[in-house]
């Protein structure tokens, strides 16, 4: 038998979640044992799971990872993709900020309250939002503030506000201070008229300003707000505490973005593919899923999600990758909007992804650490790394063959309008970017089991197999 404790539960007394054979369990603890019966028996639990706002658990009689301070073994849910909030778009942030709220209200309904309101404690399955610690819960003492305040305002409300009222792209500051952006530092970045805001002036500037000035709050002389004063000093009633969620869910409520104007957000109203070659790329890309049967998809450069669908309908569980923020609003929401399973989409650049963060580099991992996929879809792809970011073949081979085992990629030539558009503002310093210099470079960590020349193009779809992945498995 062998565990491996997830680093990312490292913190917490209470529990702690590891792997066994390919098993995710959930230990807790017995210093959470008063709060965890409480929570299972004050009808909390099933009120949370009725309402979806979970992942549900087993209790399970699987030896403990340390006997000597555990009490129960759980078995979650799985959850096929682990994200992060810095990958998320605006509106799943936003989900994820309103699920939080409706979860500490639903706590405090039942004598409980949420001790941690971290952006790394939700999840998304189905394009639904779901808190996944179990061990987050405590019995309510009148009186006591919420302890959790601060740290909702830095994962949800500083990131959202930045994101409304800045630049949709400063949510990437999440991956900077994965313990939330500070709020004196959202409040410095923030437009002047966010004061006239009532939510963003109650806390994030004026919370900024406790923060800053007092290391233990007593007071703060400057907000005339009732509920702000009793949090600063340390005591308010549980109407007052309903109070401060429903500002703070008025407060996320009120924030929007919507996808205009970047990049590639319209990027299917703007290609050369004729109905015809589209077609045939879509069939190939659906027989290729068909033949291999993957278990995970992931779509780089999906953009909206066009071709993702091919795999998510088909019932895999599909991350739809891309580096545009509107491109990907715009596939969550459509996700939403039509109830779609098996569908999530993230954003991610891939000259620059996610790295290995937090303490010893190991409480939140790579995505290189989250793989490999089953599949990955290279789709409209490899012309914009290898030419717009001077990326080699041999390096996107050797990185395509560390994410999956299987690769379908589409290989765009110098003929195609789209590389032509990429050249007509540079030099053409790239003489290894021809069909046979890209088979060449990727025949070196993948064996190419099939191709289709798309109909009324010069683009070809390939069918690859990486050679390492037998032996990674």
């Amino acid at each position: 038998m062998s565990d491996r404790i997830v680093p990312g539960s490292f913190r917490d007394p209470s529990g702690f979640v590891f792997r066994r054979d390919g098993v995710l369990y959930r230990q807790v603890n017995n210093a959470y044992r008063e709060d965890y019966d409480y929570l299972m028996s004050s009808g909390l639990y099933d009120a949370l799971c009725a309402a979806g706002h979970v992942v549900t658990h087993q209790e399970v009689e699987a030896l403990p990872s340390k006997p000597d301070v555990a009490y129960k073994i759980l078995q979650p849910e799985f959850v096929p993709f682990i994200s992060y909030p810095y990958e998320w778009s605006f509106s799943a942030l936003k989900d994820a900020a309103l699920l939080t709220l409706s979860i500490q209200e639903m706590a405090l309904n039942h004598g409980m309250i949420l001790r941690d309101a971290s952006a790394f404690n939700v999840q998304f399955l189905d394009a639904k939002p779901k808190f996944i610690d179990t061990l987050s819960f405590e019995r309510y003492r009148e009186g006591e503030p919420w302890i959790a305040y601060g740290q909702f305002c830095q994962h949800f409300l500083a990131p959202l506000g930045l994101m409304s009222y800045c630049d949709v792209r400063l949510n990437r500051l999440a991956r900077v201070f994965i313990d939330g952006i500070p709020l004196d530092l959202a409040s410095k970045l923030l437009p002047s008229r966010t004061r006239l805001r009532f939510g963003l002036l109650i806390h994030i500037h004026l919370h900024a300003k406790t923060q800053t000035r007092y290391s233990n709050v007593a007071h703060n002389a400057e907000a005339d707000i009732e509920s702000q004063q009793r949090i600063a000093s340390g005591k308010i009633s549980l109407k007052g505490l309903r109070g401060v969620v429903d500002s703070l869910r008025s407060a996320v409520s009120r924030m929007n973005w919507e996808p205009a104007g970047t990049e590639w957000g319209d990027y299917y109203s703007d290609t050369n593919y004729s109905s015809e070659s589209e077609a045939h790329k879509a069939r190939s890309v659906s027989e290729f899923i068909e033949r291999v049967r993957p278990e995970t998809v992931w779509d780089l450069g999906a953009n909206t999600g066009k071709f993702s669908r091919i795999a998510s309908k088909s019932g895999i569980p599909t991350v739809a990758f891309d580096v545009d923020p509107a491109a990907v609003e715009k596939n969550y929401r459509a996700c939403v909007h039509d109830g779609e399973r098996n569908m999530l989409p993230l954003v991610l650049d891939l000259t620059n992804p996610s790295p290995s963060l937090g303490w010893r580099n190991t409480e939140r991992d790579s995505i290189l650490g989250r793989g490999p996929a089953d599949m990955v879809l290279a789709l409209a792809l490899i012309h914009h790394l290898a030419i717009s970011n001077n990326v080699p073949l041999s390096n996107l081979s050797e990185f395509f063959a560390q994410l999956c085992r299987v690769l379908v990629i589409e290989f765009v030539p110098k003929s195609d309008s789209q590389v032509r558009r990429l050249l007509a503002t540079r030099q053409d310093i790239f003489p290894d970017y021809t069909p046979a210099g890209f088979e060449e470079a990727f025949a070196q960590h993948f064996t190419i089991e099939d191709s289709a020349s798309l109909d009324g193009s010069d683009r070809v779809v390939y069918l690859m197999r990486s050679k390492s992945a037998s032996s990674r498995d």
